[in-house]
């Protein structure tokens, strides 16, 4: 990294509110503090705004390096005739405009920040000159069944791509020719602007910055390296994986460019639902009916597990409907963790009863004496009332099983709460009156 001119001129440090001395922790802290309150997605046609906000990236840019920030206090230090000897012009500075960039420099700052990413990530690496550049990432959707997510599988992908081209092998050249290096740049990308004391380079037009020109490009990719063309990827997904989880593959995506490194394969996951169990976290999930009777008196009942076998599990007597039970170990595997079964109880009532059901369950309400609404608030409803001046002389009883008499202590009204009777007459009251 040359020195820039702007060096001289501008005190970075001031920019960013720091002292001197300070570590990179509290330089990066300082920008990224500035960085938001100044961000033009935050100040739209703020054009003040917009500009203290290159300033300070352009500041963040040499402070946040270590080398650039060693340097830039050097040339601070020394004053402009520290520049004396450099590379471009005779005593003089060159500034290379591809040291403003890079992997891992703002992009991937402000894609931290503000939720973007870098853009561009793939094509890694200097925007232009003939240095290697990161292939891009690459990603692919892939359906598993559900028991495949639970157990892990190894499996193909079938993917139509960017590829190195089989035919010039990547190089743009037609098969028994080369590129020949631009004389505009002497192979080297860029170009010098020298201007007096300093020296500016950019990428060289004639060759785009690659330092070589093809003048034969090959006929299958016309001269880019690349073609798209059918390849198989071959994977283990891991046991355990979730519903929308993505895995990535490294050196599976894109193709690199000037000798640069492949991207990464991303394999986007969509587990397909079970007929029976479902997931929470690295449990599984299941819903097993049982009987009034079951639930009543309790008793051992099979549970499926997803791997065959059934296991027992003992219900208490007493068990309530939507209870949840737990089966230790019988759940999704994974290398740090085993999950467990989870087991929700649906008692299931009858709705079509044969005869020996009906009087099994009539003599069940004979003999049951705990009114489970007792604990609702609010007076029961009445079905008939007090007839003032007439005499009553004999007892209305209810005619289905179970009922529980009653009695009012304000009013003397006898009342039955019947659990069997229809909806519409669950409670009856017998009203008894005195002679006028």
């Amino acid at each position: 990294m040359a020195a820039q001119r702007d060096w001289f001129e501008k005190d970075y440090y001031r920019t960013l509110g720091v002292d001197k001395g300070a570590t990179a922790k509290e330089i990066t802290k300082a920008y990224r503090k500035l960085a938001r309150d100044l961000h033009p997605d935050k100040n739209p046609g703020d054009d003040v705004a917009e500009e203290k906000f290159k300033e300070l990236a352009a500041a963040y840019d040499v402070l946040g390096d270590d080398v650039k920030r060693k340097e830039y206090d050097e040339v601070r230090s020394l004053g402009p005739v520290s520049g004396m000897g450099g590379r471009g012009a005779p005593g003089g500075f060159s500034f290379n405009v591809e040291d403003m960039g890079g992997q891992g420099g703002l992009g991937d700052l402000f894609g931290s920040m503000f939720g973007r990413g870098a853009q561009g990530r793939g094509r890694a690496g200097s925007a232009s000159g003939v240095g290697p550049r990161r292939g891009a990432d690459i990603t692919a959707q892939l359906t598993v069944d559900f028991k495949d997510a639970v157990h892990g599988i190894t499996t193909t992908l079938f993917l139509t791509t960017d590829a190195q081209c089989s035919t010039c092998n990547g190089s743009g050249a037609k098969p028994g020719t080369s590129p020949v290096m631009c004389s505009a740049c002497g192979g080297r990308g860029v170009v010098d602007d020298n201007q007096g004391m300093f020296s500016f380079s950019s990428p060289c037009r004639v060759c785009g910055g690659q330092g070589s020109r093809i003048e034969d490009p090959c006929p299958t990719c016309r001269g880019s390296g690349v073609e798209q063309r059918q390849r198989e990827v071959k994977t283990r997904i891991p046991a355990g994986v979730r519903d929308g989880q993505t895995i990535r593959l490294k050196g599976r995506g894109g193709p690199g460019h000037n000798g640069g490194p492949a991207g990464d394969l991303l394999v986007e996951l969509k587990v397909m639902p079970h007929s029976l169990f479902g997931r929470s976290g690295d449990n599984l999930t299941v819903s097993v009916p049982v009987t009034v009777a079951e639930a009543a008196l309790g008793g051992d009942i099979d549970i499926p597990t997803l791997e065959g076998p059934r296991v027992t599990l003992r219900l208490k007597p007493g068990t309530q409907t939507g209870s949840r039970h737990r089966v230790r170990s019988k759940g999704i595997e994974t290398p740090k963790h085993t999950g467990d079964l989870i087991v929700t109880v649906d008692v299931h009532v009858p709705t079509d009863l044969t005869e020996a059901q009906r009087e099994a369950i009539e003599q069940l309400a004979a003999a049951t004496t705990v009114n489970p609404r007792s604990s609702l608030a609010g007076p029961p409803p009445t079905t008939s009332g007090r007839t003032p001046g007439r005499s009553t002389s004999s007892r209305w009883l209810p005619s289905w099983p179970g009922c529980i008499p009653r009695r009012c202590a304000s009013t003397s009204d006898e009342a039955w709460s019947c659990p069997l009777a229809p909806r519409a007459a669950i409670v009856v009251t017998a009203t008894l009156t005195s002679p006028s």
